[in-house]
């Protein structure tokens, strides 16, 4: 963890009150998850309890206490994509990166996770890789799509 990194962003909030949430995204969008390390130096910086800090970045799905890869992927098996084959999709998926939903790739390349709706169902099945949603892919399809990821 870079300490640096997280005392510019501890600075930017610095004597403001209600910027936990805020912070911990900064954190989560500069290193991918919220090392304990970072934890630890916003209750220290801060004077924000260890607990409070734990209980919000535990409870947002946006933020991991877990090392996540470079790249998420979130597979929709909501009723819409799984009545479109999204099941096979990720089946697929798991087979090309070799993990479950809720895992990250040895090489820290890639986290899969699955998702009960992205809110795109006439777009099913669909999957979101960093952001970006793909949609009325097949299983040959996901494959190419993970490719073009470095």
């Amino acid at each position: 963890m870079d300490q640096e990194k997280i005392d510019q962003i501890i600075d930017k909030y610095a004597g403001e009150e209600g910027v936990l949430i805020q912070l911990l995204l900064d954190v989560q969008r500069e290193l991918n998850w919220v090392p304990k390390e970072a934890v630890q130096r916003i209750n220290e910086r801060l004077q924000v309890p260890l607990s409070q800090i734990y209980r919000v970045a535990s409870f947002y799905k946006s933020m991991s206490l877990e090392p996540r890869g470079r790249h998420l992927v979130n597979v929709c098996l909501g009723t819409a994509c799984q009545v479109r084959g999204g099941p096979r999709v990720m089946d697929r998926i798991r087979d090309i990166l070799g993990i479950n939903p809720g895992e990250t790739t040895q090489d820290m390349k890639f986290t899969l996770e699955r998702v009960n709706c992205l809110g795109c169902c006439a777009l099913g099945p669909v999957m979101l890789v960093d952001g970006e949603y793909h949609g009325k892919i097949m299983p040959a399809k996901a494959e190419e799509i993970l490719k073009s990821y470095d």
